[in-house]
C-alpha cells in the first residue's frame, strides 16, 4: 500500500513543479558554470572581428587574454583592418610576437572600463605600455580617434569596446608597421 502512495505522491502536480523547477535551475547552474564567455570569446564569435581573431591567434595572445583579467578590450572590425594602407596587416602577421603584438596590446586594458567609468580626458594605461586618451565629442565616445561603435560588452575577464580603427602606440610603432606595408608586395590582409 505504501509503494501505491508514493507513486501518487510522485503524481502530485506540486510535486512535479518542485522538481521541474529543480531540475531548470540545474541545468542553469552547469550552463553559467560551463559557459563562461572571455573578451577572446567574444571576438571570436563575433563575424565583424575575424582579422582581429586571427591576429590574437597569431600574436599568441589568445590563451593570455582567456585569464582571469580583468581586461578591457578595445576591438576594432575587420573593416578597421581594411582601412589600414595596403600590405600593413600582412606585413605586421610576418613579425606575430613583435609589431603585431605590440599593436593589439596597445588595445587592451589591464582593468575593467565600462563606459559610464570613462571621462573626458581620461589617459589610460594599456598593456603595451603607452597610454590611450579618452574622448567624448557630439555625443559619441573615441579611444584615441577611434569611434567606439559598440560599448560594454560583457565578458567574465572583462569588457569589449568595438571601435572602428586599429590604433597605434606611438609614432615609431606607426612608422615601423608602415615601413613594412611600403615594403610588402600589396596582396591578401
Amino acid at each position: 500500500m505504501k509503494t501505491k502512495a508514493k507513486q501518487l505522491e510522485l503524481l502530485n502536480p506540486v510535486t512535479m513543479m518542485k522538481m521541474t523547477f529543480t531540475a531548470l535551475l540545474m541545468i542553469l547552474f552547469v550552463n553559467t558554470t560551463l559557459a563562461q564567455k572571455t573578451v577572446v570569446d567574444i571576438v571570436v564569435g563575433s563575424d565583424d572581428h575575424t582579422t582581429l581573431e586571427a591576429a590574437v591567434i597569431a600574436a599568441k595572445l589568445a590563451d593570455d587574454l582567456q585569464g582571469e583579467g580583468p581586461f578591457t578590450l578595445f576591438a576594432p572590425t575587420d573593416a578597421a583592418f581594411e582601412a589600414l594602407p595596403e600590405g600593413t596587416v600582412s606585413s605586421l602577421l610576418e613579425d606575430p610576437t613583435g609589431a603585431l603584438a605590440n599593436i593589439l596590446l596597445y588595445h587592451v586594458v589591464g582593468s575593467m572600463a565600462y563606459s559610464k567609468d570613462l571621462s573626458n580626458g581620461q589617459m589610460i594605461g594599456t598593456l603595451q605600455g603607452d597610454k590611450i586618451t579618452v574622448k567624448f565629442k557630439d555625443g559619441k565616445a573615441y579611444i584615441n580617434d577611434a569611434m567606439v561603435t559598440v560599448a560594454d560588452i560583457k565578458a567574465d575577464n572583462g569588457v569589449v569596446h568595438v571601435i572602428d580603427a586599429v590604433m597605434t602606440p606611438s609614432a615609431k610603432m606607426a612608422s615601423t608597421a608602415k615601413a613594412g606595408s611600403n615594403a610588402s608586395s600589396g596582396g591578401c590582409e
